[in-house]
């Protein structure tokens, strides 16, 4: 029997609450948006919803405008997660530090599921 192709869609794209670290919660969705204000403190990114994908491998890059840090500039932000269960939702994004200066522009968030690109979005933070 063959398997089931996953379904995959980018359930939110914006502007989020603050992601509890330590917390299995997602963060809330304030608002639906490819702009975002950049401001100390502001959570952004997408909500991956994926269905009929347990145990897939989820890959992830962040590409982000240059900037430094320990005075190189900072590569893209890459990952992996296995995919949980067969109804699983996946917050992936950042939160804005100083100096706040140097991140403003676009940001690029890719995911790839066993290899293939599942979702590619771009968050550009305006000042």
């Amino acid at each position: 029997m063959a398997k089931q192709k996953p379904d995959v869609k980018i359930e939110s794209c914006g502007l989020y609450t603050p992601l509890e670290k330590e917390g299995k919660e997602l963060p809330k969705l304030v608002r639906f948006t490819d702009e975002i204000p950049c401001e100390l403190g502001v959570e952004f990114g997408t909500i991956l919803h994926i269905r009929k994908g347990r145990g897939m491998k989820l890959t992830f890059q962040i590409d982000h405008p240059p900037f430094l840090k320990n005075g190189e500039i900072d590569p893209p932000f890459t990952g992996e997660e296995y995919v949980r269960s067969n109804d699983w939702k996946f917050f992936l994004g950042d939160t804005t530090w100083e100096p706040i200066e140097d991140k403003a522009g676009p940001w690029r968030i890719r995911s790839w599921l066993d290899g293939e690109l599942i979702a590619d979005r771009t968050l550009t933070l305006i000042r």
